[in-house]
């Protein structure tokens, strides 16, 4: 792959110091996120999930059912596994997800696929979409075209782009069920998400 290079920069980037301190920075009950993550689960149906880029587990904590998150950091897998000890921890790249096709009936980013280089990040939405069975969901910063963000002096670790869009067009047989917007008022960070269903 061309740019293999900078998907290993960014994998050990998260993985490393960089991103222990953006857990340690980031700790919080999440409380704000409950009710959002209650109406996805009511309007969405679902007894499984699996989210890419889990960390801590601020939105895992408010879901039912059989629940894992993967994420680069083994920092923050730790912490997530004291304090949410029914939720599956495992190490692992998004773009290569250990587990069977169709495993579970939701797969859902939430500010992760915006860390995600432009060589990885159709694999990635690929290997969300492989390991769903029925509903694909991503919260993330949008924007209308590829705008990187500075962030902490790093190159490439925060990109907005038209997620939404993007999915349809890599996976059109999947159809959008629903989307909105999650401002600050709420809690959030201005983050808009998409819940895709299989066809």
């Amino acid at each position: 792959m061309e740019q293999r290079p900078e998907v290993e920069r960014l994998e050990s980037l998260w993985g490393g110091d960089f991103g222990d301190r953006y857990t340690d920075r980031n700790a919080t009950d999440f409380a704000y996120r409950r009710e959002f993550w209650e109406r996805i689960q009511r309007d969405y149906p679902f007894e499984s999930a699996l989210e890419v880029g889990c960390n801590l587990g601020g939105n895992l904590r408010w879901l039912r059912g059989r629940l894992f998150g993967v994420d680069v950091n083994l920092h923050a897998l730790t912490r997530l596994r004291a304090d949410l000890p029914h939720v599956n921890g495992v190490q692992s790249p998004a773009r290569e997800l250990p587990f069977r096709d169709r495993y579970f009936d939701l797969v859902y980013s939430a500010g992760v696929l915006i860390h995600q280089p432009d060589a990885t990040l159709p694999l990635v939405m690929a290997e969300m979409v492989r390991c769903s069975a029925r509903w694909v969901l991503m919260a993330e910063y949008s924007a209308d075209e590829h705008t990187e963000v500075p962030y902490r002096g790093e190159s490439g670790a925060l990109i907005k782009r038209p997620y939404g869009r993007l999915f349809a067009e890599l996976f059109p047989d999947w159809d959008l069920r629903g989307d909105g917007f999650l401002g600050r008022e709420t809690g959030w960070d201005d983050v808009t998400w998409w819940a895709f269903e299989r066809g």
